[in-house]
């Protein structure tokens, strides 16, 4: 009741400006990640509700936790890494928006929460602020590759409206610009209006997902790839314990599913194997063919060169002592 309370309060009152929970200036990474563990960041919002496409609410549960040590860290120097590069031309994305749009901008250089006590898990990062507009007060900074274009094709993506939604809804703003420069050399400018109606259900789902948080309890998985590692990093070696779930009803439907759902899929990767083999056949030596809907390629790739190491290790075996490597054992689920 308290919650909901909370949330009426911010959302039927003029919003409050945002407080500044900590600056950032000078703040060591390793410091700023620990803050951000304080509560739900704009970056996390879409995946605090199950809407981001890169992330779950299981791995966002692992970060929040204190229990991610397992999992993937991206390096902030690493010169492959997206973010690296998203954070070097983000002051040229704001330059250029500038030049744009004629609008000043500035960093804050702070953490900022939301002014309610209800809602102090509501956290912010802002790329820039917006200085003497009347129609906008936020700039959102976004660099997409080749591949991530593709997601801005529509315009803004899903789980970044909801991170600047949640902005909005810290901050008291009523408006935010999201410059993106796509494929390093084309830019665009997408407005997003506070939506009130969107930043009440988000603040409840958000509130959700917090609760996972401070009661310690994983939220479910949701069959992603991301889900697929937080359970790996989260359970990474069984104890030889046998659960008897026959009793369970729920579980028990859900294997079966599983069980079906295996053989529907071992039934559909065979027919798949007949139709690209009929298409095989009918080629030949052909390099390519083309269909009313479609075509297909069907060529030789380059000879490559590779190390034999099991004869190397035949000729010097004293090798593998010298160059020898753990890996890491994994858990295998198996269907029995």
């Amino acid at each position: 009741m308290m919650a909901k309370t909370a949330l009426q309060r911010s959302t039927s009152t003029k919003p409050r400006p945002a407080l500044r929970l900590v600056g950032t200036k000078d703040l060591p990474r390793e410091d700023w990640l620990e803050v951000r563990k304080r509560g739900i960041g704009s970056s996390d919002a879409a995946a605090a509700v199950g809407l981001n496409p890169y992330k779950s609410q299981l791995e966002l549960w692992l970060e929040k936790t204190g229990r991610d040590e397992n999992l993937p860290k991206t390096d902030p120097q690493d010169e492959d890494s997206p973010a690296y590069w998203g954070n070097i031309l983000e002051p040229i994305v704001a330059a250029h928006y500038s030049r744009r749009t004629g609008n000043k901008v500035r960093r804050i250089n702070a953490v900022l929460q939301h002014p309610h006590p209800g809602l102090s898990w509501m956290l912010a990062n802002i790329d820039r602020e917006v200085i003497g507009a009347d129609d906008v007060q936020i700039l959102e900074c976004k660099t997409a590759g080749i591949n991530g274009a593709r997601l801005w094709k529509e315009g803004v993506p899903e789980y970044v409206q909801l991170q600047v939604q949640h902005q909005l809804a810290v901050t008291g703003k009523v408006a935010a610009d999201v410059a993106v420069l796509l494929g390093g050399q084309h830019l665009e400018i997408h407005r997003i209006s506070r939506d009130e109606a969107l930043i009440g259900r988000l603040i409840q789902l958000e509130q959700a997902f917090w609760r996972y948080v401070e009661t310690d309890t994983p939220p479910p998985a949701d069959g992603s790839e991301s889900a697929e590692l937080a359970l790996r990093c989260l359970y990474p070696a069984d104890c030889g314990e046998t659960l008897d779930f026959s009793q369970d009803r729920q579980l028990s439907a859900t294997f079966a599913d599983l069980v079906n759902v295996r053989q529907s899929l071992a039934d559909l990767e065979k027919q798949e194997a007949q139709f690209k083999q009929t298409i095989q056949q009918a080629m030949g030596d052909a390099s390519k063919a083309t269909f009313e809907t479609g075509e297909v390629t069907w060529k030789k790739a380059k000879d490559s060169v590779a190390l034999d190491t099991k004869r190397l290790l035949q000729d010097q075996p004293d090798l593998l002592q010298q160059y020898a490597t753990t890996r890491t054992g994994s858990r295998r689920f198996l269907i029995q």
